[in-house]
């Protein structure tokens, strides 16, 4: 029903999309995928940008790119040594590093309720799909060790794949005073049974790190007097994001071939943000100094984390893929195109049920919405590999990316009719 419903309104605009087909989508997404990493202002981002303003250029914008400096570090040993077993772990950026001799102390629980001077905290998160640093069991429970002393802090980032996860942290200053270092689940057992006893370990965290420049890449068509449409995705991450970033990548860059001839009506913005791993740092920087004025801008669509990556079936240790779309995924739009969107996105797992942003936003739409931009739409998630570096491209089920941008294209259509 929602590819019938979505080309259907399409025909009278195009007979001819093949950039909304499976394969065109796909190979877009292998592309993204294949950069490597995303972190902000690493080479895999970096070719993610070249690549990106090569393509809008190709598609009639006028592209520039907009610098700003972000943070980077890169670790040289990150490990726990208990007795003559090495733990290997991430360190949480921006962290606190300590010597090449490490700190040494004793292992402890943060559910104890006992001091824990000198000590390193093993904190072990509840089962969720973990995201941010400030997310506030991660925050409180990270200073409550802290301001009972410990030394350092291990997370255990408990979720789905059974890995660490990094965690999305502030850019303007360390994740704590002291080193905070992320321990994969599946590794963790000895360390949380050494932690019962109060074995003492020794945890080393060394490298180097500072700022770097990274930048938002931004397409315009200028029609003169014309009335703004602003498309908008984050192309950063932790990993490889072929998941978390792929899909969004894929689907802004088939709008930005279709979208000049459909909304000849209106001026087009096109912007992919970097940043987005340092609480948004790219969308906070573009949307104060780029964003069109609020009362010249129509609608907004933002295409977040997860807007169409495959499901999972977990069973103990092991994750199966599955056909369907990952439902964790959500569907923010101004309280004018709820309705229409829950009709067009029917029988899609998650962005079935769209709901208005005034109930509550994440990511970079939290940055558009309260910059004031009245009309806009937006999807944002988090998959069973989220910030994991299982993120590759088993995530990602060619059919999902057509149904769900042909449904987003649909949205546009009913958003903003291209004959106005």
């Amino acid at each position: 029903m929602p590819l019938a419903l979505a080309a259907g309104r399409g025909t009278a605009a195009s007979n001819d999309l093949p950039m909304f087909s499976r394969d065109r989508l796909f190979a877009d997404v292998k592309t993204f995928s294949e950069a490597g990493n995303k972190r902000s202002g690493g080479a895999g981002d970096r070719r993610t940008a070249d690549w990106i303003a090569e393509r809008l250029a190709r598609s009639g914008f006028s592209v520039e790119r907009q610098r700003f400096d972000a943070p980077w570090f890169e670790s040289s040993a990150c490990e726990l040594t208990i007795g003559e077993a090495a733990i290997g772990l991430l360190a949480q950026p921006i962290p606190a590093t300590t010597s090449a001799e490490g700190i040494v102390g004793r292992l402890c629980l943060a559910e104890s309720p006992d001091r824990l001077d000198g000590a390193i905290a093993v904190v072990r998160l509840p089962y969720r799909r973990w995201s941010s640093l400030l997310d506030g069991l991660v925050s409180h429970a990270v200073a409550d060790v802290l301001e009972r002393g410990a030394e350092a802090v291990i997370l255990v980032t408990t979720g789905p794949t059974g890995e660490a996860l990094l965690l999305n942290a502030p850019a303007d200053r360390p994740a704590a005073p002291r080193p905070v270092a992320l321990l994969a689940p599946k590794l963790a057992g000895p360390v949380i049974e050494a932690a019962r006893f109060g074995r003492v370990a020794r945890l080393v965290l060394t490298g180097r790190g500072g700022t770097r420049p990274a930048e938002n890449v931004l397409g315009r068509v200028v029609r003169p007097e014309r009335p703004w449409l602003v498309v908008s995705t984050p192309r950063s991450g932790w990993t490889d994001c072929a998941g978390e970033r792929g899909p969004g990548v894929a689907i802004w860059l088939a709008l930005a071939e279709w979208m000049p001839k459909i909304f000849a009506r209106h001026s087009l913005l096109f912007v992919a943000n970097s940043g987005h791993e340092y609480e948004n740092l790219g969308a906070s920087h573009l949307v104060h100094a780029f964003g069109p004025p609020q009362a010249e801008t129509e609608f907004w669509l933002h295409l977040g984390a997860n807007v169409a990556t495959r499901d999972w079936q977990e069973i103990p240790g092991r994750l199966l893929p599955l056909p369907s779309a990952d439902p964790n995924r959500f569907l923010m739009t101004s309280p004018d195109l709820v309705e229409h969107a829950r009709a067009i996105f029917k029988g899609q797992p998650g962005i079935e049920m769209a709901y208005p942003s005034s109930e509550g936003t994440a990511g970079e739409l939290s940055e558009i919405v309260k910059s004031g931009y009245l009309r806009h739409a937006g999807i944002f998630g988090a998959h069973r590999h989220h910030h994991a570096a299982t993120d590759t491209l088993a995530t990602i089920a060619p059919d999902l990316l057509a149904i769900t941008a042909l449904g987003l294209r649909a949205l546009l259509l009913r958003a903003v009719p291209p004959t106005r």
